[in-house]
C-alpha cells in the first residue's frame, strides 16, 4: 500500500471502506485525507504534508504518536499471550495488573473496574450494571437514567440514547426507553441576561426538576461528562457541579462522570470529576487510557456500588470478547506508568494549560470569535456573525465547515461542531508547538473571514 498514490489509496478507501459519521456520498466525491504517518504532535498525510494533530487523534492520544515503550509493551505480551477472554472465571495477568493501576489513579472510592474495547461499551455497561444495582437493592424500579441534551456517550444504541444529539436520535428510534435528559451548562447559547454563575445553577436545578417529574423512586442515575466534548467543549459554570452532586445526594440516585475524554489527564487532574470536586459513584473510561495506541475501555465502580453485587451474587449476564484482552491491557499499563512516571498531568496543569489558555485567549479579539474557553488541554473558539449579541450564523455549521477544511490547509487539525472551533492537542505538546497551533488557527480564521465576506454569511 505504500506504493500507492494518494488517488489510488482514495480509490479502494471509496470503493470499499464505509467511515463512522461520514456522509458516504459526500466523502466519495472528495476523497478522503489517507494519514501515513505521526511522530510527537504531528502527522504526514499521502502527500508528504505535516499537520499539526489539534485533536490527539479523536481526543486519545496523550503521549502522542510514536513511543516506543508502548509498541514493545504490545509486542512482548503478543509474544507471551496474545488473547485470551475473561470469561468462565479466567484471567489474564495485564488485565489483573492493569485493574491495580486504575485503582491506584483512580478517586479512593474506586477500586475495582469492568474492562471493555471502547468507551461506548463502557456506557452500555453503565446502563446495564446500574439496572441491576439497583434491582438487588430491592428497587427494580429504579431504571431512568437522566442525561443531558447535546452530551455524547457513544454512538451504539445505549450510548448513543444516553447522550442526547438529535440527529443521532433520528436515525433509529431512539433513545430506548428508560432514558431522560436535561438542558446542557451552555451558557454561551442559553444564559441569555443571567451571570454564568446564576446560569449555572439554574441549569443544574433543571435536574431536581426531572426528578421530581419521572418520580424520585423512578430515578437511577444521572450520567454527564465534566466538560462536555463532542459538544463543543462545554465548560460549565463553576456553579453547576456542586449543585448537581448536592441533587444527587439528596435524592440518592448515582452519579456518573463520563471520563471517556477528560480522564487520564486532559484538564489537567487524572479525571475531570477531581477538577470539577465532584464524587461519581461510575466512571466510564477509554481513549487516553492507551492513548489511543489500542482499543481499550472500561467502567470504574465505586465500593458502595461494588459491595452490593458482590454481597447479592447472582451472575452479572453482560461482557464482551475482547474484555481484558492481554494486549491492550499490556499497553494501558505501559501507557499509565508512563503517565506517572514522566509527570505528564502535573505538567499540563502547573506549565502547559495556562500557557494553552492564554494563547487561545489572543484569538478572542479576532472578528469571528465571540468567546474563547478553555480547561486543560482542552479549548473552543465560537464563531459568531456579532460578537456582543452572541448571536450564531443563520446556516449554523456552514462556517464551521468552512474553518475546519481551512486548518487542514493551513497544517492543523481542529474539528468544527456546528461553528464551534475546538482544539485537544496530545498532552506531551510543547509551548513552542502551541504557538504553533495558535499561529495555524489564527490564519484560517482569516481565510474563514474572507469566505463569510465573498459569500455574504451573516
Amino acid at each position: 500500500m505504500s506504493r500507492l498514490t494518494t488517488s489510488e489509496l482514495q480509490r479502494l478507501d471509496s470503493e470499499h471502506y464505509l467511515h463512522p459519521f461520514t456522509d458516504f456520498k459526500q466523502l466519495a466525491q472528495r476523497g478522503a485525507r489517507v494519514v501515513t504517518h505521526a511522530d510527537g504532535v504531528w502527522l504526514t498525510d499521502s502527500d508528504g504534508n505535516r499537520i499539526l494533530d489539534g485533536m490527539a487523534g479523536l481526543w486519545c492520544v496523550a503521549l502522542g504518536y510514536g513511543r516506543k515503550e508502548l509498541a514493545e509493551a504490545a509486542y512482548r505480551q503478543m509474544l507471551d499471550l496474545p488473547y485470551y477472554n475473561s470469561f468462565f472465571q479466567c484471567a489474564t495477568p495485564p488485565a489483573i495488573q492493569l485493574a491495580q493501576r486504575l485503582a491506584e489513579v483512580t478517586p479512593p472510592q474506586f477500586n475495582r473496574v469492568f474492562l471493555t474495547g471502547s468507551g461506548s461499551e463502557a456506557n452500555d455497561t453503565m446502563l446495564r450494571l446500574v439496572r441491576r444495582y439497583w434491582q438487588l437493592r430491592g428497587e427494580p424500579e429504579r431504571n431512568v437514567i437522566i442525561g443531558r441534551w447535546n452530551g455524547y456517550h457513544g454512538s451504539t444504541v445505549a450510548g448513543a440514547s444516553l447522550g442526547g444529539m438529535q440527529p443521532m436520535h433520528e436515525q433509529g428510534g431512539l433513545p430506548i426507553p428508560g432514558i431522560a435528559h436535561i438542558n446542557q451548562p451552555y451558557w454561551f447559547e442559553r444564559g441569555g441576561d443571567l451571570s454564568p454563575a446564576e446560569f449555572g445553577l439554574r441549569t443544574a436545578r433543571e435536574l431536581a426538576d426531572k426528578i421530581e417529574e419521572i418520580g424520585p423512586r423512578r430515578v437511577a442515575a444521572f450520567i454527564g461528562e465534566p466538560v462536555q466534548g463532542a459538544g463543543g467543549v462545554i465548560i460549565p459554570p463553576e456553579t453547576y457541579w456542586p449543585e448537581i452532586q448536592r441533587i444527587c445526594d439528596h435524592y440518592g440516585i448515582l452519579l456518573v462522570s463520563d471520563e471517556v475524554i477528560c480522564g487520564f489527564g486532559r484538564t489537567g487532574r487524572w479525571f475531570g470529576c477531581e477538577h470539577f470536586g465532584t464524587r461519581p459513584d461510575l466512571m466510564p473510561i477509554a481513549k487516553a487510557m492507551s492513548s489511543g495506541y489500542l482499543p481499550i475501555g472500561g467502567l470504574m465502580v465505586a465500593d458502595r456500588v461494588a459491595q452490593v453485587l458482590i454481597a447479592e451474587g447472582g451472575e452479572f449476564y453482560h461482557g464482551f470478547t475482547y474484555s481484558g484482552h492481554p494486549v491492550a491491557c499490556a499497553v494501558a499499563v505501559a501507557n499509565i506508568d508512563i503517565l506517572r512516571r514522566e509527570k505528564v498531568i502535573e505538567r499540563v496543569r502547573e506549565e502547559l494549560a495556562g500557557y494553552f489558555a492564554a494563547r487561545l485567549r489572543t484569538l478572542a479579539e479576532h472578528p469571528l470569535v465571540g468567546e474563547v474557553r478553555a480547561v486543560g488541554l482542552l479549548g473552543a473558539l465560537e464563531l459568531v456573525p456579532d460578537k456582543p449579541s452572541r448571536r450564531f450564523f443563520r446556516n449554523r455549521g456552514e462556517v464551521g465547515t468552512v474553518c475546519r477544511d481551512l486548518c487542514v490547509a493551513n497544517g492543523v487539525v481542529s474539528r468544527a461542531v456546528r461553528d464551534t472551533m475546538i482544539c485537544a492537542p496530545p498532552l506531551v505538546i510543547t509551548p513552542a508547538e502551541i504557538d504553533e497551533l495558535v499561529s495555524r488557527l489564527g490564519r484560517a480564521l482569516d481565510q474563514t473571514a474572507a469566505v463569510i465576506a465573498r459569500e455574504g454569511w451573516s
